[in-house]
């Protein structure tokens, strides 16, 4: 019987992907455009989650690779075993996020996709001016691309205004819907 407690499982029931399958070849790791950007390769996060060891549960939770992962299957394509490693990454920044053990190099990722998603549960579709306003704030980077912003305003590409869509009250319930998904999972 497996132990509930070990990452590697709860990857398994969560995302039906076995990182056991996995046979250490190296292959998504040698595909991967990032990998010289990460703490740790692909192929190193799946035998961290294989060995069973909280400590290395934490270090994949804690890792920088996580969030660089750009989930462009790449890897997937490469993989003889045809491991599902995005979306095992998908699930482990989940994670990362519930338990809060993000990776300090991370931090702006984070704000990005939470920003992100705030502009979208708010107005239904991506709103610019809210996405960068809400991840200025998070970061604090408020200069940063401070110069850009009035070409890209001239040009029409941004807009003040969000658009918003027929049933509003549709996309918040679909946000209500995951939120209640994550909370059970989580207990």
């Amino acid at each position: 019987m497996e132990n509930k407690e070990y990452l590697s499982t709860r990857v398994v029931s969560q995302t039906g992907v076995s990182v056991s399958h996995c046979y250490q070849c190296g292959k998504c790791s040698a595909g991967c455009v990032l990998a010289s950007d990460m703490d740790y390769p692909p192929s190193y996060i799946m035998r961290l989650l294989q060995t069973n060891r909280l400590e290395n549960d934490q270090k994949v939770l804690s890792s920088a690779a996580i969030w660089i992962c750009l989930n462009c299957e790449n890897c997937i394509a490469r993989c003889p075993q045809e491991v599902d490693i995005p979306k095992v990454m998908d699930y482990l920044r989940e994670e990362s996020l519930a338990v809060g053990c993000i990776h300090p190099q991370a931090r702006p990722v984070v704000a990005f996709h939470q920003s992100f998603l705030d502009c979208v549960q708010k107005t239904g579709r991506l709103y610019e001016v809210g996405l960068i306003l809400g991840f200025k704030l998070r970061t604090r980077r408020f200069m940063q691309d401070v110069k850009i912003a009035p070409s890209l305003f001239v040009k029409g590409k941004l807009h003040l205004l969000p658009e918003q869509i027929k049933n509003p009250k549709r996309m918040k319930a679909i946000f209500s819907k995951t939120i209640q998904q994550r909370n059970t999972e989580h207990q």
